[in-house]
């Protein structure tokens, strides 16, 4: 929830662009350190971005917008990606698509040791890639100008000449029929990543619940696992629960410190 306070520094930054702390905390009449706590708010939500001791309208500084949604609920998403991490051993084999969150899950498997990585996601397998004895398969394919994932035929055969222990997809809406997104190449993926993976899991913070996308990925009935930061309301976890769905809870902390 944003505070008047919130909207007076959003305010202030569609005037000028961007400000520092100094200038803002001076502006509104309080201390630097309650600035800082609401520009961690604010940036928390995606609205505002912090750049060389400045802060600046999201959107506003020549920011990629995949860059922007790695902030938008970058909690829940960290705690996501630390729960599901956990979950995996050094050794193992796994798939994921780009997203947001599994860029998150890749930066948490950076203590992991020998992993098998298949991705589409130029991302995650620069993250992953030749540390700690780890092999990552990068799918071939025309590249996406904001996200950096390769997609189109050539992605979808190169993937599916895998099988992994973890087929792990984000989600960009999940309502009662299932698993749903915005794109269609990026949905074929999903799609085949589940396929290729004994444990099919995917990982999704609340805000995509209730939330309905353009074209579906799957039903409940083609996923083993869902992890998420919040249980979503009744009518889709009830469809879980039928469809014999794991709902698995991150417990997120504050990483501001």
């Amino acid at each position: 929830m944003l505070t008047k306070r919130h909207g007076a520094i959003l305010t202030l930054l569609q005037g000028s662009g961007s400000l520092s702390v100094s200038a803002l905390s001076q502006q509104l009449g309080v201390s630097s350190e309650t600035v800082r706590r609401d520009v961690r708010t604010l940036a928390e939500s995606g609205a505002v971005v912090r750049v060389h001791g400045a802060v600046g309208l999201a959107g506003q500084i020549g920011e990629a917008p995949f860059d922007r949604r790695m902030r938008e609920n970058a909690s829940a998403k960290r705690a996501i990606a630390r729960t599901l991490a956990d979950s995996i051993s050094d050794g193992d084999s796994l798939m994921m698509d780009t997203g947001t969150t599994t860029s998150f899950l890749a930066r948490e498997l950076l203590g992991h040791r020998r992993l098998t990585v298949v991705t589409n996601s130029s991302d995650i397998a620069r993250t992953l890639a030749t540390v700690n004895g780890n092999r990552v398969f990068m799918a071939g394919g025309e590249l996406q100008g904001d996200s950096g994932a390769a997609l189109g035929a050539s992605a979808l055969d190169f993937i599916r000449s895998f099988a992994v222990q973890h087929a792990i997809i984000s989600a960009g809406a999940v309502d009662v029929s299932g698993i749903m997104d915005f794109d269609l190449q990026e949905s074929e993926f999903a799609r085949a990543v589940l396929a290729c993976g004994q444990r099919r899991v995917v990982v999704t913070d609340s805000s995509k619940f209730g939330r309905r996308g353009f074209i579906r990925v799957a039903g409940f009935d083609a996923v083993d696992e869902v992890v998420t930061e919040t249980t979503p309301e009744d009518p889709i976890a009830n469809a879980m629960r039928m469809a014999n769905v794991t709902l698995t809870l991150a417990a997120q902390r504050d990483d501001s410190q």
